[in-house]
């Protein structure tokens, strides 16, 4: 198989609306100069963050949020000089360079400028994020421009900033940076409202799934963060070390940077050292982080570690997508599971209920008859409804283990042609992703 590219945005995108008027500029590259006036981060190359809103209505309540994206725009769309002197490829490359950084989900990371590129997405979202973050508590009232807050000591009671994951942790140094850089105020002070905006899920306990980034990279794309993340290090491990005197391991496995051939930043040692609060998505999974992939950092800390349960949106996930099933629920419980999912544990008295159980089963048989048809009518593919549908839907990758499941299948096919006459449940496998 070959990967296409997906151009979702060939034909617009009727939902949302651009904000040029908010559109803000990012800095990479450069270099630190320390004056008397403060740190400035200078000789910078600049993208521009245009944002875009899409409106997400709530359910029956006269309320509609948005959600802000952001695409990368180049402050010089075309040189007329290198297009009038022949060169017209060097005439656009500016403009090429910029958008890459939101042109491709997920780009390639197998090779540096893969790495690079999928550094500068992170950076990205999370600068032209908190700028605009910050530029609404200045701001009086929506959709105001002009500052009137200029004390941070309420920014933790008005904004949270929740790290899904590792890809933005950059925001703990760049609200770091933000703060005492732009805003002068003081670094302890910085750093405390900083723990108190930021909390941290983690989603996965695999070590190779948790994000390091080579210093190298750091200090060439993002110079002055690289300097907080290292002052904000020897802050965490000098408490360590008072806590745990001579305890030199520790402090080695506490740390936020990894020492080694290639110096690394441990982002998800940045997410726990820069948040108040650290959660896993499932209870065991939680207590995997505390009594594992984070045990230093919870019996340092053990009042930052919660479990927050993963769940789903029941009005899109289950009332839109399996209406089917969702009637046959309100019809048991009626429905206000739609609006708090917790009372889907009424079901349970329902378990043993004969006539439940075949409605649930009808609505599934349903429901796979339908896929079967949409995948024969749009892709010529012909499969068996009546079998069992074993489906992994993730980003192709590694640690996602895909080829796990390939040869899962070669193995279940390696059964069946040496006991053909064996009874096998019918399996139709289906693996999709990016």
């Amino acid at each position: 198989q070959v990967e296409e590219a997906d151009d979702w945005l060939r034909y617009g995108n009727p939902w949302e609306k651009a904000r040029p008027e908010y559109m803000l500029p990012v800095h990479f590259y450069g270099h630190v100069e320390h004056t008397r006036e403060g740190v400035k981060w200078i000789d910078t190359q600049v993208v521009l963050a245009m944002p875009y809103d899409t409106p997400v209505p709530g359910y029956k309540n006269n309320t509609v949020n948005t959600m802000r994206l952001w695409s990368a725009k180049a402050p010089n769309d075309f040189n007329l000089q290198e297009f009038n002197m022949g060169d017209y490829i060097e005439a656009v490359l500016d403009r090429n360079l910029a958008e890459n950084i939101s042109r491709v989900l997920y780009p390639n990371d197998n090779f540096f400028e893969g790495k690079e590129l999928r550094l500068k997405q992170e950076y990205f979202v999370v600068a032209a994020t908190l700028q605009d973050i910050i530029r609404r508590f200045k701001s009086s009232k929506f959709g105001c421009r002009d500052p009137v807050r200029t004390c941070f000591e309420t920014f933790p009671d008005k904004v949270a900033i929740q790290l899904n994951d590792t890809h933005p942790a950059l925001s703990i140094p760049e609200l770091m940076r933000i703060l005492v850089d732009v805003e002068k105020v003081d670094w302890d002070k910085a750093w405390e409202i900083t723990r108190r905006t930021c909390a941290y899920t983690n989603h996965t306990v695999l070590p190779e799934a948790l994000e390091r980034w080579p210093v190298s990279m750091f200090e060439k794309l993002l110079p002055r963060h690289l300097e907080i993340i290292y002052a904000l290090n020897q802050m965490h491990l000098d408490r360590v070390a008072a806590l745990y005197p001579g305890d030199i391991d520790r402090l080695r496995r506490m740390s936020v940077i990894e020492e080694g051939d290639c110096k690394r930043i441990n982002m998800a040692h940045l997410c726990v050292i820069g948040s108040h609060a650290v959660n896993g998505v499932a209870r065991i999974h939680s207590d995997i982080v505390k009594n594992s992939v984070f045990k230093d950092f919870y019996e340092l800390e053990p009042e930052k570690f919660q479990n927050k349960t993963n769940g789903i949106t029941p009005r899109r996930w289950l009332l839109l997508c399996n209406p089917g099933l969702a009637d046959i629920i309100a019809e048991k419980i009626g429905e206000g599971f739609i609006t708090d999912l917790s009372q889907l544990k009424k079901l349970l008295e329902f378990i043993d209920n004969e006539t439940f159980i075949r409605d649930v089963a009808k609505v599934k048989q349903e429901n796979k008859l339908k896929f079967a048809a949409y995948l024969e009518e749009q892709y010529k593919v012909k499969i068996n409804p009546m079998s069992m549908f074993d489906v992994q839907v993730k980003r192709i990758h590694e640690y996602k283990r895909q080829l796990l499941n390939c040869l899962h299948a070669i193995t279940l096919y390696n059964r069946i042609r040496c006991n053909p006459s064996k009874s096998f449940v019918p399996r139709t496998i289906m693996i999709g992703g990016k």
